[in-house]
């Protein structure tokens, strides 16, 4: 209604959802004025959620919402489950929008005057909702389009025409460009092309591009294997979202002054293969939902590997509040002079330990190649001293790995002994 009353309905698309389960809550929201309509958890029963509620806890008995093997092949849902439901719920709005005279939900949009307050109880019929069906003049619903506006830098397409052929045919290329914060997603065209070509498989060919510069939103996202991207400078956040390959590698400028920030936040969100090397400190909720990369960063935010169910991660430097939280799978490495990493721990599902000297050995060689990577001053210091040094980092897990490597240490102290 307000909307209608400043003549701004035409301009604005409204969304609603909240419990939707029949064509009788689609046909109400239309004639409330609503353009589109969500479905969220009537769509997750119809491919088989029983409503257990331990999402967060990857015990899911149906295998929905669950990384363990052992319980996703119980997962019998299909595509066609979910659109069989939304079909019915087509057929009842269109029986219902056929009781009504209309021809389409279109003219059900805005016409709350055929809406009618029901009178069952007397609490109920106290409250006045006389002014919800008030009929209004002018537009109803959304109706203007507005042009999509065309990226202002061509990087991104440049980068698959200069490299996306010698990738296909097994030579390796390399690229120089200037970056700047409107070039964003640089890497995703790329990636979605060795995709399309070549599946989750590797590319005969490689391309390493360097770059210099501040990058733009999504660096890196959707990396595929066989590229290399180096950044000299900053970028902004979801550095390698929903990567699957490849390695991006973040130096510090020439002018940096010490102990940086160079990416932002809510890097590697739902990354799945792939490796990252950052000569400095990332934002808030690094790594969230990971699920097979692997990084060296020197420092992060809060939240930091939240919801994480593969990969590994190093950290070297301070970490904010809440590491691990719904964590159910991979492994986080603090380097943590002042023992001080349990206080930022969120145990509910992770703890945190000291690690064994076969992994002490693959983080000394994941240190040595970020040192190689991003001329890291930290990572040189640390490895000037391994010994030392190394004697410093956690090892932060989920609870049922770090039972597991208990049990298979005593067993190997067993046979030993015996």
């Amino acid at each position: 209604q307000t909307l209608i009353e400043n003549g701004l309905r035409d301009r604005a698309r409204l969304r609603v959802d909240g419990g939707f389960k029949t064509g009788r809550d689609v046909v109400i929201a239309a004639l409330l004025g609503a353009d589109e309509y969500s479905f969220g958890t009537a769509a997750l029963l119809a491919e088989g959620c029983i409503m257990v509620r331990t999402c967060h806890l990857d015990t899911c008995p149906v295998g929905i919402a669950t990384q363990r093997p052992d319980l996703r092949a119980k997962f019998a849902g299909t595509p066609e489950m979910v659109v069989h439901y939304l079909m019915f719920v087509a057929e009842e709005v269109r029986r219902i929008l056929a009781s009504l005279g209309l021809r389409s939900l279109d003219e059900a949009i805005g016409r709350a005057d055929l809406l009618r307050q029901r009178h069952a109880f007397t609490r109920a019929d106290a409250v006045d909702l006389s002014w919800l069906f008030r009929s209004f003049g002018g537009e109803r619903r959304f109706r203007r389009t507005l042009p999509i506006m065309q990226p202002t830098a061509g990087l991104g397409d440049r980068l698959v025409t200069d490299a996306f052929s010698a990738i296909r045919h097994g030579a390796t290329i390399e690229l120089e460009y200037e970056i700047t914060n409107a070039d964003r997603t640089i890497g995703a065209r790329l990636g979605g092309a060795i995709g399309h070509e070549f599946g989750e498989g590797e590319p005969p060919g490689r391309a390493i591009v360097r770059l210099e510069g501040e990058a733009g939103q999504s660096f890196g996202a959707f990396l595929a294997h066989g590229v290399e991207l180096h950044l000299t400078g900053e970028a902004n956040d979801y550095v390698g979202k929903g990567m699957g390959g490849g390695l991006i590698a973040v130096r510090a400028p020439a002018n940096d002054a010490g102990d940086p920030y160079l990416v932002g936040n809510t890097v590697l969100y739902g990354a799945t293969g792939g490796m990252l090397f950052v000569a400095g400190r990332a934002g808030e909720r690094f790594a969230v939902r990971n699920s097979g990369a692997t990084a060296v960063i020197e420092g992060a935010g809060e939240h930091c590997c939240e919801y994480m169910t593969g990969g590994t991660i190093v950290v070297l430097g301070p970490v904010g509040q809440n590491l691990g939280a719904g964590m159910t799978g991979g492994e986080c490495y603090v380097y943590d002079p002042p023992a001080s990493l349990p206080v930022f721990v969120n145990t509910e599902l992770v703890e945190a330990h000291r690690p064994t000297p076969e992994q002490l050995d693959r983080i000394h060689a994941l240190i040595a190649r970020h040192a190689e990577l991003t001329g890291s001053r930290k990572a040189a210091e640390i490895l000037s001293r391994a010994d030392a040094n190394l004697r410093h980092i956690w090892r932060v897990a989920p609870k049922s790995d770090v039972a597991k490597i208990s049990q298979k240490q005593e067993g190997t102290l067993k046979g030993a002994r015996a």
